[in-house]
């Protein structure tokens, strides 16, 4: 999933007037914009938690996990986003550092923005991978895109939501929709509207899903009552610290996204350092380690959506048929998939990698093939994996 580069250590910079409210907690966007909305003074007592109370049970019928509500103010942790980028590491992903104004303040997006709901999809699953009987080793894919790309999905449903809030909403009510592909620190505003608790990882955790939680988030114009905060809950457990194959999780709660497995096989293009290279293993989408030592994943449910999008073809997918896919066969395997963000070319790359630390002889031809293709950052991954054969004895 797409990175958000916050710190995440327990919020307690306005959790005290989020508590003061008295809330009760709860079970490609628009571009629309407006002033401040609020309810006419004559608003019946409660009337506002019955309006909160029905738009979240409107996104539950959508298949939402959870719903979940908070104000639009400033998130407390922007200091912290201007020294995690001014320390480069959001490595390439430049577009954090162009859109960090508008990060550090829900209002910067939507202009009277007041209310920020928080929905989650879950896509917990048992651990289901299991040889294929396939002709190479196996890889191995993030469970969040082990199915259609969720942007697709949850965006038709955050549209829907967005709709009804203009609809049930007092006249100009205005609502602005993102699966975290917006400027805005998720995470932080799921932890304050209470989903779950940002972890030392920097991930969210549940005490209801766990760690498998997809997030989108609807800005509105119209002041609407915030639900109770989450407080952290690790204590001093540091599994998911020690589970960090390339040691991205550099201290609790501090991530640079440079070391990091996801951003290695998803956001970063051209050449993977070679010094993480081992480190990578079979996995050539993603990477779940720090997510799935969490003492938490205990309670984890499968979420309703997850069941209908997911790809059974995805769990442990055969390397040597991934490193021979041309272009189009790519578009078809995995254009609704969240694997067509590595595109081929990346994809290609993570899969000679994988090869080099898990595969045997039987890969040499394939990776020989891929050592004369004409991508050169294909060729010089399949250069290495063979080295990397040699060095295995293979």
């Amino acid at each position: 999933m797409p990175f958000e580069p916050i710190n995440s250590e327990p919020l307690e910079a306005s959790r005290g007037a989020l508590l003061a409210a008295g809330s009760q907690p709860g079970s490609a966007p628009t571009q629309r914009l407006s002033a401040v909305v609020d309810l006419p003074p004559t608003t019946e007592p409660g009337a506002l938690e019955a309006f909160r109370e029905g738009i979240r049970a409107r996104a539950l019928s959508l298949g939402f996990d959870e719903c979940r509500f908070t104000t639009a103010a400033p998130p407390a942790r922007g200091a912290y986003l201007e020294r995690w980028l001014a320390a480069g590491r959001h490595g390439s992903m430049e577009w954090l550092a162009r859109s960090r104004e508008k990060r550090l303040d829900p209002g910067r997006v939507l202009p009277g923005a007041r209310t920020v709901i928080v929905v989650a999809a879950s896509y917990a699953r048992p651990d289901t991978i299991m040889g294929r009987g396939g002709i190479g080793p196996e890889g191995v894919v993030a469970r969040y895109a082990r199915g259609v790309d969720y942007h697709r999905w949850m965006g038709q449903r955050l549209k829907a939501l967005a709709a009804h809030l203009e609809a049930v909403g007092p006249p100009g009510t205005r609502a602005l929709w993102y699966v975290d592909t917006g400027p805005l620190l998720e995470r932080e505003l799921a932890e304050r509207a209470g989903v779950g608790f940002v972890g030392k990882h920097t991930q969210l955790v549940s005490r209801r899903w766990g760690n498998w939680l997809l997030l989108g988030a609807v800005l509105t114009t119209w002041a609407l009552p915030p639900d109770l905060p989450e407080v952290n809950r690790c204590g001093r457990c540091t599994r998911c610290v020690q589970a960090c194959p390339t040691g991205a999780i550099v201290a609790p709660f501090e991530l640079d996204a440079r070391l990091c497995i996801s951003y290695l096989t998803i956001e970063l293009r051209g050449s993977i350092p070679v010094e993480l290279r081992p480190a990578i293993g079979n996995r050539i989408f993603g990477c779940d380690d720090c997510l799935a030592v969490c003492p938490w994943n205990r309670f984890a449910q499968t979420g309703h959506l997850m069941r209908e999008f997911y790809r059974s073809d995805l769990e442990g997918p055969d390397l040597l048929e991934l490193l021979n896919l041309d272009d189009q066969e790519f578009r078809r395997r995995f254009g609704t998939t969240p694997l067509a963000r590595a595109k081929l070319s990346g994809l290609r790359r993570n899969v000679c990698v994988a090869l080099g630390n898990v595969g045997d002889a039987r890969c040499r031809p394939a990776l020989e093939k891929a050592a004369r293709d004409p991508d050169p950052v294909v060729a010089e991954h399949a250069l290495w994996a063979l080295q990397r054969l040699r060095e295995r004895g293979f």
